[in-house]
């Protein structure tokens, strides 16, 4: 079956370009999965107009008090699970907010286990209590894996936003969804190894998701990582350089500053760049669903919070 051989999904055809594969070198085999790598980088950027408004429905559903979860089995449970556990560290997001599901549960992480995917009610179990306020992202190179049809199923069932993301335009599962993102990855490098080119596009996307999300939920300020929980040295480290970045405050100030503010950056820099007490900062921030932003906003009106803050962010 080459590339071209349309009785198979993209990602089970053979790929012509490496079909001398173990003829080659090591150099020549890692150029050619490098070439292969820049085909993920197209298809996920080919799909940024659809994921855009998938990014605003999640923001405004989880404003509503909704949550987003992540459905897929092997590489692609793996990686919706890295993703949804990687936004609690980096953008302080409450746990079950963002949530990673794969077949076969928590062991699956590190071993393969057995027939998991090719169960439909798996999947409904693990979606069983999503409801009309949340949002479902089924993860399937393939596009026809039972557990995420079926979670993908009882999501819609309940009322909830469902996404199917997949490398195969005529994925069996297109029709359970409200919106399918397709990555044209073709066929990989090693013939049916979704870890590759299928994987690497899929890691891409949900990046790109869950940090605009973040955003838009006003996780950062600016480009910095405002909302970073400090749970080692380094973190904490990284804080005060935020905070200093921001306001123009020497290294001591800044410590001392977070020290007032409890460790929270957030805090930290609404009361230093709008010039108000801890407890006003942390107040402002309350609000305002912990928007620095907005909080700053509010602090100086529409114009001048932004203003004030870009000139402390260049001190």
């Amino acid at each position: 079956m080459t590339e071209h051989d349309t009785s198979l999904p993209p990602t089970e055809r053979r790929n012509p370009r490496s079909a001398a594969l173990d003829e080659l070198d090591t150099l020549g085999v890692l150029q050619l999965l490098n070439a292969e790598d820049r085909v993920a980088v197209d298809a996920a950027a080919a799909v940024l107009p659809q994921l855009a408004p998938v990014v605003e429905q999640a923001a405004e559903r989880l404003r509503r008090g909704g949550t987003v979860h992540y459905f897929g089995a092997g590489t692609s449970g793996r990686l919706g699970v890295l993703d949804a556990s990687e936004l609690m560290p980096t953008f302080n997001l409450e746990p079950g907010r963002v949530v990673g599901h794969i077949a076969g549960g928590s062991a699956a992480l590190v071993d393969a286990v057995e027939n998991a995917e090719d169960s439909e009610e798996a999947g409904r179990r693990d979606a069983a209590r999503l409801g009309a306020d949340d949002v479902a992202i089924g993860l399937a190179a393939s596009g026809s894996t039972p557990y995420v049809g079926g979670a993908l199923s009882a999501a819609a069932e309940a009322g909830a936003e469902t996404v199917l993301i997949s490398s195969n335009p005529r994925a069996p599962l297109a029709d359970r969804a409200g919106t399918v993102l397709t990555l044209d990855t073709g066929a990989e490098v090693v013939t049916g190894s979704t870890r590759l080119k299928a994987g690497t596009a899929q890691k891409l996307v949900l990046n790109g998701f869950s940090t605009a999300l973040m955003i838009a939920i006003g996780r950062t300020w600016q480009n910095l990582m405002v909302s970073v929980v400090a749970t080692n040295a380094k973190l904490r480290d990284r804080t005060v350089r935020i905070l200093q970045e921001a306001t123009g405050l020497q290294e001591e100030p800044a410590r001392e500053l977070l020290e007032r503010a409890d460790g929270e950056l957030k805090v930290a820099l609404v009361a230093t760049l709008a010039d108000v007490a801890v407890e006003t900062a942390r107040s402002l921030l309350g609000r305002h669903d912990g928007s620095v932003r907005e909080a700053l906003a509010a602090a100086y009106g529409a114009g001048a919070g932004g203003d004030r803050a870009d000139e402390g962010s260049r001190g």
